[in-house]
């Protein structure tokens, strides 16, 4: 069954790639976590291309079991590496072109972690404060939480960047090469995306 469910995943991942669909002009997603329910609006005039890979990603079911692997309290909660490595690895390459910034990172703000131009694939963070400094490197939001932001400030920090750092500190290999098994391991209380869908 396992098998079957990462099958389907990569499929639906590479459909969507090539396709290359364009999402609606506004959605919503629910993230469902073991703290509660997040709810993000997700803009597309704000970044395009941003929007569209999230819908993409939502819509393959990418997120679902994953982990939120690095959350700085007071700062940032990131996820988007997908629970089993081969569909993490497949959408590793998978990069995007950047979108000029039209909105600032203020505090419930969503955007795209990157480590290079034109390098955003596919984990995400939520702003848990006003971190506006980041605009002019780059990271644009496509979306806010509309709800549930007291869920995200709850989700668990006690491994700040240990679990897995940001893209660019280059020590996220065991997470791609581990999935939630290496994660279950040796970090077992990061709060859970249980699924992430699209709603009305």
């Amino acid at each position: 069954m396992r098998s079957l469910i990462v099958a389907l995943a990569l499929a639906c991942g590479a459909a969507a790639v090539s396709g290359r669909q364009r999402s609606a002009e506004q959605y919503n997603v629910r993230l469902d976590t073991s703290k509660g329910a997040i709810v993000i609006a997700v803009h597309r005039d704000w970044a395009p291309h941003g929007a569209d890979r999230f819908h993409e990603l939502v819509a393959s079911r990418y997120f679902d079991d994953s982990r939120f692997f690095r959350v700085v309290k007071g700062q940032w909660a990131q996820f988007g590496i997908a629970a089993d490595p081969k569909v993490a690895t497949a959408w590793r390459t998978r990069t995007l072109a950047d979108d000029p910034p039209r909105q600032s990172n203020t505090r419930g703000r969503v955007a795209f972690a990157f480590a290079v131009p034109n390098g955003r694939t596919t984990q995400v963070y939520i702003s848990l404060r006003d971190n506006s400094y980041q605009d002019e490197q780059g990271f644009v939001p496509f979306g806010e939480v509309v709800q549930g932001m007291d869920v995200a400030d709850a989700l668990n920090s006690e491994y700040g960047e240990s679990a897995g750092g940001g893209i660019r500190a280059g020590k996220q290999q065991p997470l791609f090469d581990g999935g939630n098994v290496y994660l279950d391991r040796a970090f077992p209380r990061l709060d859970r995306l249980l699924q992430a869908r699209v709603i009305p």
